[in-house]
């Protein structure tokens, strides 16, 4: 629906496992204003499959969401999977630049378990300011954050459509002239100190990023950007809050959770469990048909009311995934290090169980609340119950689409 006329906006599309989501935010005096938002359910498969078929398919489905939701613009932010990128933490002594873009390559093949040729990188060095305020100015040279998916308006996590085939190509140079160095790139690998350069490390499979490109070329829009899912779940839903946040990212195929500190997503990890397996747990465990089963899920969730005891138990035991894997990444999280977590936050189209952030809240024995990712955009007050409903599937392309404004 189309709520606002006015001059810069931008559309934030999120393409999901089961859905596609689409919002566009204008800048208004500085901030995001509702223009027009528009979802659809459909098994876009964009990962897997026919790619050829597959993309034409969801470029179609994104043009008649534009279309029904009178979008204005042709400018888009879109996001990777937050299953589909590695992300890690790594530490490295301050050096020039140069030096640190080849110890960095060299640093990331040690973690991905792919061809480093086949990806694109992408770092952020986290603690920068505190160590460049700490050291002599006369020392070496002071590195900018630097990476095939960085832009130059925001330097993390994003990839600049129009000039990423070029980077590609430019980087895949640049990694076979980088074997020749090998012995040299491995003096730069030190222990975890204080005075070390912590590196958020991002990398993307070329591929991948090459298949978006292609379905918003066959779209005809002009892709601005492209970045992480986690980036935009922080802006939307953390914003300035420079706390330790856990998101977790409940969607219908697969649960997606990530770190955030002080703004910045640093460790990401996502599992194939979601609300369709709650749904079909239900069905199979109390022999109901699925329409049923997700009435029942909907209904009650983790509340013991309504004289159906059944559900609660049978939804509790099919969210032992989703659960156990939280808790991991409290202890990868743990080992680096690293300071407390202050909350998590719930997101995505299975937020909104019945009680289950007070049941993640007494089993983690921290405060858990679902996110509300309109709260920083200007709209309408007789649009709040309609948007309230849809604002955890909503969330990735509401943080998508405020990236420039």
């Amino acid at each position: 629906m189309k709520l606002f006329s006015s001059a810069t906006s931008y559309l934030g599309i999120d393409i999901g496992t089961s859905s596609i989501k689409m919002v566009e935010l204008e800048n208004y005096k500085g901030q995001a204003r509702l223009k027009t938002y528009g979802y659809a359910e459909v098994s876009t498969n964009v990962l897997r499959g026919n790619i050829e078929k597959n993309n034409q398919l969801v470029a179609d489905y994104i043009n008649n969401i534009a279309r029904k939701s009178q979008s204005q613009t042709r400018q888009v932010v879109a996001a990777l999977p937050t299953f589909s990128v590695f992300n890690f933490i790594i530490n490295l002594p301050p050096m020039p630049k140069k030096d640190l873009t080849s110890a960095i390559k060299w640093e990331a093949k040690k973690f991905i378990p792919v061809p480093i040729e086949e990806m694109i990188l992408d770092w952020k060095i986290l603690n920068k300011k505190k160590i460049d305020n700490s050291k002599d100015k006369k020392g070496i040279d002071k590195p900018k954050d630097d990476g095939l998916l960085s832009s130059d308006k925001e330097k993390t996590g994003t990839v600049e459509g129009t000039d990423l085939m070029k980077n590609i190509e430019e980087q895949t140079k640049e990694n076979q002239k980088n074997e020749k160095n090998k012995i040299d790139v491995v003096e730069y690998k030190s222990k975890k100190s204080d005075k070390n350069y912590r590196i958020l490390l991002t990398a993307a499979p070329k591929n991948l990023v090459a298949r978006y490109i292609d379905i918003f070329k066959r779209a005809k829009f002009n892709l601005l950007s492209l970045e992480t899912e986690a980036f935009a779940l922080s802006r939307s839903l953390i914003g300035n809050d420079l706390s330790t946040v856990m998101i977790v990212d409940i969607g219908a195929t697969t649960a997606d959770i990530c770190i955030i500190e002080q703004g910045v997503p640093i460790l990401n990890r996502g599992i194939d469990t979601g609300g369709e397996f709650i749904t079909k747990t239900i069905m199979n465990s109390l022999n109901v048909n699925q329409e049923r089963a997700e009435q029942f899920k909907r209904d009650f969730g983790l509340s013991d009311v309504g004289g159906y005891k059944n559900v609660p138990d049978v939804i509790q035991k099919s969210l032992n995934s989703i659960i156990n894997e939280i808790k991991y990444v409290f202890e990868i999280y743990q080992r680096q290090g690293a300071s407390k977590i202050d909350k998590i936050v719930l997101t995505g189209g299975s937020a909104f169980l019945p009680n289950l952030p007070n049941y993640l809240s007494e089993l983690l024995d921290l405060p858990v609340v679902i996110g509300d990712p309109w709260d920083r955009i200007i709209y309408p007050l007789d649009l709040k119950p309609v948007l309230q409903e849809i604002a955890p599937r909503m969330a990735a392309a509401i943080g998508l689409a405020m990236r420039d404004i």
